[in-house]
């Protein structure tokens, strides 16, 4: 028989084992059987372990959890057990605990050690040990804290940290799924933090909820977290579409947009259709207005009575009945006060300022918290300023200045910017589809995954997924994963809350983690530890240098 090595973490003495390879496939995965000294219960889907092969070492995650047994009439007929002899004798022999895992990476010979990591293209031979992972070989497979790798949390059964390549991480768009209530909140708040200290990217971020900004809300802890710009003050503006909200929490604003009715066009009409319940015929109506009304069609439209729109009807060759259904539709958006005939300046520029100098942005929507006012805003926004970006860095290519910085665009509720119907439409699909082409991406964070077109969630590089109910979405977040199958039984086994699911273009291999914690004094030191070092905004960004003045 061949000798296998024991595994030995660096300079410490030998670990000692769980079981032993028994049967398996590169495909579906090696199974092991549990040794008698280990306990079958303290093993848990998600958790790292290596397997010392003969020439290599392989690294990977349990996927599943099961009960064996020699004789089959154990299971018809278990014997009496109540003698602790016979259940010590039985327990290991005749009834065993198995696990199944997936190589996926062959690691360096000795933990701690460099050399390169591999991919597994072969699976050990029968008899190789299986070892729980040490914190030197996840440290090896995820990186250590440094420029670039942003800690976000531990594994299931270590203590050690798990990294994100935040480099990485920026250079596809992104997404936090899960259901209401599992902390994605929390975990978006802490990869912006990341993005904000390890890259040179800059993030705009429509904060429907008021969360990111100055402060959020955890009711179940009775506390109000800290937002960014209260952890980075230098480095994060804040702007509000609802200043008396704002002011009345007591948020430190940097700016207030207001959005000319000018700036409003179909395109920003067909996104709204759902939400406010716009036929396809008043959707094609939009369209045409701006031909018959000019570039302010939105103000002019809504200013007409009911004899003014009869007539305008008729010059455009179109049902009375559906220009008043568009109308009545349409009335709402003249009641919402960041909507007026004139800006007195442009809010889209001064958020670029900001961007341009390396300060991250947070619109706030203070009371207008309504799906309607979120998708009309964000997508307008978005618009211009992925316009912008276009012709910077086609210039850029031309030999006509610097390319911008990076930028991440993080959205909420993100099924309403990019469902099936409209995704191949709007800007967002447009950024999802681009990758980077022109230096925007997407943070999108989202409770139905299933909503989502399929073309833009096959574009999402990384995915982080906290417990999710319907199998509609399961199946959608876990679209396009190699091993979705295998990654399904690890997410039906996550808790409630702050356990997630990662994998995809920023990781190495999948990873199930306790995500690090967010909202008390320590966790705040910690996650501030050597921000000053962290990529700085340009001269003139500093907080004591308010370009802008008061609001």
């Amino acid at each position: 028989m061949q000798h296998y090595p024991e595994q030995s973490s660096g300079n410490l003495s030998q670990v000692r084992p769980l079981g032993t390879v028994v049967g398996g496939s590169l495909s579906g995965g090696v199974d092991v059987k549990i040794d008698a000294g280990a306990s079958v219960e303290e093993l848990q889907a998600g958790a790292f372990v290596t397997i010392q092969g003969t020439r290599h070492r392989f690294f990977g995650m349990i996927s599943d959890v099961s009960l064996g047994a020699t004789d089959p009439r154990l299971r018809t007929a278990p014997p009496d057990v109540s003698d602790p002899f016979i259940a010590r004798v039985l327990s290991g022999t005749a009834a065993f605990g198995e696990f199944k895992v997936k190589p996926r990476l062959l690691l360096p010979a000795v933990a701690g050690d460099d050399g390169e990591i591999a991919p597994a293209r072969t699976v050990p031979p029968h008899f190789a040990r299986a070892f729980r992972a040490s914190e030197a070989d996840v440290a090896t497979v995820f990186g250590s804290e440094d420029g670039r790798h942003f800690w976000v949390g531990s594994p299931l059964d270590m203590e050690t940290r798990v990294c994100l390549d935040m480099e990485t991480f920026v250079q596809r768009s992104n997404g936090v799924f899960g259901k209401s209530g599992t902390g994605k909140s929390f975990l978006t708040r802490l990869l912006l933090a990341g993005i904000l200290q390890k890259t040179n990217a800059v993030s705009l971020i429509f904060d429907m909820h008021n969360d990111h900004g100055w402060e959020g809300r955890d009711p179940e802890r009775g506390r109000t977290p800290k937002g960014l710009k209260q952890l980075f003050p230098s480095r994060v503006s804040i702007f509000t579409l609802d200043p008396s909200s704002s002011r009345a929490r007591r948020v430190p604003l940097d700016g207030e947009v207001r959005i000319p009715y000018k700036d409003v066009e179909p395109e920003d009409v067909e996104l709204l259709a759902s939400t406010l319940r716009i036929t396809p015929l008043g959707v094609q109506a939009a369209y045409r207005l701006p031909r018959f009304l000019g570039a302010n069609w939105l103000q002019d439209f809504l200013s007409k009575d009911d004899e003014a729109l009869e007539e305008l009807a008729k010059t455009m060759n179109e049902s009375h009945a559906t220009l008043m259904a568009l109308w009545r539709r349409l009335e709402r958006l003249s009641r919402t006060p960041y909507l007026v005939p004139q800006a007195p300046e442009d809010p889209l520029q001064r958020m670029l300022e900001c961007l341009e100098r390396g300060t991250h942005v947070v619109l706030e929507f203070g009371s207008h918290r309504s799906l309607a006012d979120y998708v009309l805003v964000a997508n307008l926004l978005t618009r211009r300023i992925h316009q912008r970006y276009v012709r910077t860095v086609e210039a850029a290519m031309g030999g006509s200045g610097p390319e911008p910085r990076p930028l991440v665009i993080c959205i909420e509720e993100a099924h309403a910017f990019l469902d099936p119907a409209l995704a191949s439409q709007t800007i967002f699909g447009a950024i999802a589809r681009e990758m980077r082409k022109y230096n925007v991406t997407l943070l999108v964070i989202d409770q139905r995954p299933s909503g989502i077109d399929t073309n833009v969630m096959s574009q999402i590089g990384t995915r982080v997924v906290y417990p999710l109910d319907d199998d509609r979405d399961i199946s959608a977040v876990l679209s396009g994963a190699a091993e979705s199958s295998e990654l399904r039984g690890v997410l039906a086994g996550l808790e409630s809350r702050q356990q997630a699911l990662l994998f995809g273009h920023a990781l190495p291999i999948p990873v199930v983690v306790r995500v690090r914690e967010y909202g008390s004094d320590d966790s705040y030191r910690e996650l501030t530890r050597g921000a000053s070092s962290a990529a700085a905004p340009e001269e003139g960004g500093d907080e004591e240098d308010d370009l802008f003045g008061p609001v």
